[in-house]
Parts: structure tokens; sequence; C-alpha cells
């Protein structure tokens, strides 16, 4: 996770910043790990209807 941070940006300039970070990259990982598309996850995301992994 520190690798990534590093190659994005070098830091994050708020914790406001770094906590929107984590929650996009959580979001995606849960997506990905539900064998979702990336890019459709996204795309409803922002039409507020997000994908929700079934328990």
């Amino acid at each position: 996770m520190i690798k990534v941070r590093l190659k994005i940006s070098g830091c994050f300039r708020t914790l406001d910043g770094a906590k929107k970070f984590a929650r996009i990259r959580g979001y995606l990982s849960t997506s990905r790990k539900n064998g979702h598309n990336l890019l459709d996850a996204i795309s409803q995301a922002y039409q507020r209807n997000p994908i929700i992994p079934s328990v």
C-alpha cells in the first residue's frame, strides 16, 4: 500500500485526502475480488448506484 501511495503522488496533503484514497481503493479491491468489471463499478458508483457485494 505504501508503494502505491508513493507511485501516485509522493504523499497525501491532508488526512481527508488519505481517507478518500483508502475508501476508493477499498471499493475497487472489493469489486475486483467479487469478479466485477472495475470500469463498471466506477461508473455505477458515480451514478450513485454502487455495487454492493452479497454476503
